[in-house]
């Protein structure tokens, strides 16, 4: 029986991404054994399929450093795998190659088209054109291996029952649901929290609002609407990924950065709003099968620097309020339209 090894390890974004090659892979290969590895926290992620193993990485203990990584190996082979896709191609992953490769495994590492991307983001000569989106990148590495999945034949899940039913007993089914995610790892792609104030005002009065963040800093700022506006509720108050999952596979709506939320409700065909600050969708990360009309992209006549990288970490000189370019009526007026086009199925 072949046996897939997956390995991507972080970003949870990234991790995300993997759930529509996998569902395709699953549904045409039924047999084959899959094991995930990957970090403990993404472990929700994969929830809806039962027969897949997860196999927990900790970088920080047992697989730390170099002898951590020649450990991890030592444990993977003893899982016997036939297969092993490599989805990370990271440092760590490709010493784990090196590795595999020498006892003549069968693995295929992701192409990320390292040339190409930093044509998109340099200064000069700056070569604007789309590459090829990460969930298709993974599909590709699938084939490679000899699996042969097509994402056009992808079907998406159910939404989850949700499990928290008591933390949201005083919400208003019969609302639309709208999801907002403000926050992202770094600040080159985080919409300015003034006008996003301005966003969750408004669409909280017809609707049910969701806030999505996590930490001391993001949970502090979301607090503050979640006091300020009748119809917003906190879903750091669920303290668990798993819930929260559940609630974003039942919106009608998420509006997000270029961030991990996206990528989630994306996963469950949640209509997605991104908006672009230095990195853009033309670098392959925009949530699955998205509507370009629904990516709010930051004025590149303005700043014609943009995207300056695939993360937000390079901020040039005067490009510190790029998003400021983003209307935020522009985004209400696209949110109002999408929810008027929703036809969701909900389980809520």
């Amino acid at each position: 029986m072949n046996h897939l090894l997956v390995l991507r390890f972080s970003s949870m974004g990234d991790v995300a991404m993997t759930i529509p090659s996998l569902r395709c892979l699953i549904k045409k290969y039924p047999e084959t054994k899959i094991t995930v590895v990957s970090k403990s926290t993404f472990r929700p992620f994969f929830k809806e399929f039962k027969n897949l193993d997860f196999f927990e990485v900790n970088f920080k203990t047992k697989h730390k450093g170099l002898k951590g990584v020649f450990r991890l190996f030592k444990e993977l082979t003893e899982l016997k795998p036939t297969h092993i896709a490599d989805l990370h191609s990271v440092l760590r992953t490709h010493v784990l190659y090196v590795l595999f490769k020498f006892k003549l495994y069968n693995i295929k590492r992701v192409d990320k088209s390292r040339a190409e991307r930093k044509k998109l983001f340099r200064k000069n000569n700056k070569i604007f054109k789309p590459l090829t989106p990460a969930q298709y990148r993974y599909s590709e590495v699938f084939n490679r291996l000899g699996f042969n999945i097509d994402l056009s034949n992808h079907e998406f899940s159910d939404p989850y029952e949700i499990t928290s039913q008591d933390q949201i007993a005083h919400i208003d089914k019969s609302k639309k649901w709208i999801g907002i995610a403000p926050f992202a790892s770094f600040n080159g792609k985080i919409y300015p929290l003034d006008l996003m104030q301005n966003i969750v005002s408004f669409l909280q009065r017809d609707h049910q609002v969701f806030l999505f963040g996590n930490g001391v800093y993001e949970t502090k700022k979301l607090e503050i609407w979640e006091k300020a506006f009748q119809n917003v509720f906190g879903c750091y108050n669920l303290k668990s990924l798993e819930k929260e999952i559940e609630i974003i596979s039942n919106l009608d709506l998420m509006i997000s950065m270029d961030s991990a939320n996206g990528h989630i409700a994306a996963n469950y065909n949640v209509p997605v709003i991104t908006l672009w600050g230095l990195t853009h969708p033309f670098a392959g990360f925009a949530p699955f099968l998205s509507a370009s009309e629904n990516m709010l992209v930051s004025n590149r006549e303005k700043y014609p620097l943009l995207p300056t990288s695939a993360y937000g970490k390079k901020i040039p000189k005067g490009y510190e309020s790029v998003m400021r370019t983003i209307e935020y009526k522009e985004v209400i007026v696209r949110a109002l339209k999408s929810l008027e086009q929703s036809t969701r199925h909900h389980s809520r």
